[in-house]
């Protein structure tokens, strides 16, 4: 058993920092000193303590918020995608969808729908995935060395040190963008109404369609990397939840590469078709309804005014 422990530990040490840690996380990376004693007919005992959530790591506890968390969140995003694209391609009408969209909306934006389906879940996800990254620099620390003791110096190298922290996979790299274009159609669509009489009353889909009558520019570009970089994001999210990315295939040899360029295919396949199928109806049914007209419109116009990005082009 003593044997079998270390060779699984040194098996599990890349010269490197590693980029992914699995979900079964033990203990610790290395085996204690009771593992020598024990024999293979006895299973390692772990000490009890209420709830029985003293045996894992806080590593295994924040993989799995940042993991449900985007279940979570995937709920909320189906239910948006449906009131945004594929009603107004049913419809093809803007008025015409917004009865669907006024009707289902209070299900996930009021209380308490909105905190359980949005606000929890996004932040659980972004607060977990960094806290996720710093305990794995501090493990990469523990493996490859660190320095504790010395100059003021020489301890802000090494913790800037790229070598001691995880490399940023593509999902990361999409995700932060994603946060910041995330953030900004939540300002637009959530805290601008509130300054303006009639608050969240105001945002509907002709809100958005006058948005793109009169900032074509801004509109298609922004909501072009919302819904490009944000479907990305969750279709590369969800296929390594499922095991599916390429880095995840269990082939050997030739078939291996057969196999990670399939799924690479395929997943950027459902992400263009889900992207597409959301920009189909958001372009091309909202993006072309036109201007509101009457006190309506120059409500509107005020709102987008009080952007920064807009008003000093108006």
């Amino acid at each position: 058993m003593a044997d079998y422990d270390r060779g699984s530990s040194l098996q599990e040490l890349e010269p490197s920092p590693i980029e992914e840690t699995p979900l079964d996380t033990k203990d610790s990376y290395f085996p204690s000193p009771n593992d020598t004693n024990e024999s293979p007919s006895q299973p390692p005992q772990r000490p009890t303590h209420a709830l029985g959530l003293s045996h894992h790591t806080p590593l295994y506890y924040l993989l799995r918020i940042q993991k449900y968390s985007s279940y979570i969140f995937t709920a909320f995003g189906a239910a948006h995608i449906i009131n945004t694209s594929v009603i107004p391609l049913i419809t093809q009408s803007v008025p015409e969808s917004e009865r669907y969209l006024l009707l289902t909306r209070p299900y996930y934006q009021g209380i308490p729908a909105e905190p359980l389906l949005v606000i929890i879940p996004l932040w659980a996800h972004v607060f977990s995935g960094v806290a996720i990254r710093v305990i794995r620099r501090n493990l990469n620390a523990q493996r490859y060395g660190d320095v504790s003791g010395g100059s003021r110096k020489e301890r802000e190298k090494t913790f800037f040190s790229s070598e001691f922290w995880p490399k940023i996979s593509g999902i990361s790299q999409l995700g932060y963008p994603f946060l910041g274009l995330l953030a900004g159609h939540i300002f637009l669509n959530r805290v601008i109404p509130k300054g303006f009489p009639g608050g969240q009353s105001n945002v509907n889909l002709s809100y958005v369609s006058h948005a793109f009558a009169r900032h074509p520019v801004v509109s298609y570009a922004g909501f072009t990397a919302l819904i490009g970089v944000g479907v990305a994001h969750m279709t590369w999210g969800w296929a390594k939840w499922l095991g599916l990315t390429p880095d995840q295939s269990s082939a050997v040899n030739g078939e291996r590469e057969v196999v990670r360029k399939r799924r690479w295919y395929l997943i950027n396949g459902v992400a263009a078709l889900v992207a597409g199928v959301w920009m189909a109806g958001g372009f091309g049914v909202i993006g072309r309804g036109g201007a509101a007209r009457g006190w309506v419109g120059d409500l509107y116009d005020q709102m987008y005014r009080s952007i920064p990005v807009v008003g000093r082009w108006m």
